[in-house]
């Protein structure tokens, strides 16, 4: 009981590690919350900073998701507790305790998870994303359709209700905090990939 415990707290702490302003501030670039979007993520930085950054970014959302999963599943961790490392690591992200609970979106680190989860739903995520990306070349866009169609997977790669429900409760969260970029879509509003 201890030790599931201490699992789920520390995915939140190792989700609220913010890569994107760790990363601007490693190469010396202004902190990417206060420019552009405000946003502390890979595609702000893409837009800021360029590619450099937004991969290094992109890569340390992405492991801060599925890094305390493997570690959960290392120790035998049960369904119940691997999902809540997920939601944990997830919500880290969104509100890090590190950073004043200023966070970002959380797709990067919601793939993460689903690949910690079950590794084809991160393949299946990311295939979605990059089709949406290539078609409309909005990343919220793709994110958002990427993260509402992969819950028709889930019971396809995961044995137990807690995942589903930790999914649904991340996509909520998603489209709770992409709601001022579903507004610019439907206002026509919403920059494009590769757009500064």
């Amino acid at each position: 009981m201890i030790l599931n415990s201490l699992l789920i707290v520390l995915a939140y702490l190792v989700g609220s590690v913010s890569s994107a302003v760790i990363v601007c501030r490693l190469m010396g670039f202004p902190d990417p919350r206060q420019h552009g979007s405000n946003n502390p993520g890979a595609t702000n930085v893409l837009r800021l900073y360029g590619k450099q950054a937004a991969l290094i970014t992109l890569a340390g959302d992405l492991l801060k998701g599925l890094v305390p999963l493997l570690v959960g599943k290392m120790l035998g961790a049960p369904h119940a507790v691997l999902a809540a490392m997920g939601v944990a690591a997830f919500t880290g992200h969104l509100f890090p305790v590190f950073f004043n609970f200023r966070g970002g979106k959380g797709v990067a680190t919601f793939i993460g998870v689903i690949y910690g989860y079950a590794w084809p739903l991160g393949v299946i995520f990311m295939l979605e994303w990059s089709l949406m990306a290539f078609l409309f070349r909005y990343s919220s866009l793709a994110a958002l359709v990427a993260s509402s169609t992969i819950l028709i997977f889930v019971n396809l790669f995961l044995p137990s209700p807690y995942y589903l429900i930790a999914i649904v409760c991340m996509v909520v969260l998603i489209f709770w905090r992409h709601k001022s970029n579903i507004q610019n879509l439907m206002a026509g509003k919403e920059g494009k990939i590769g757009a500064k």
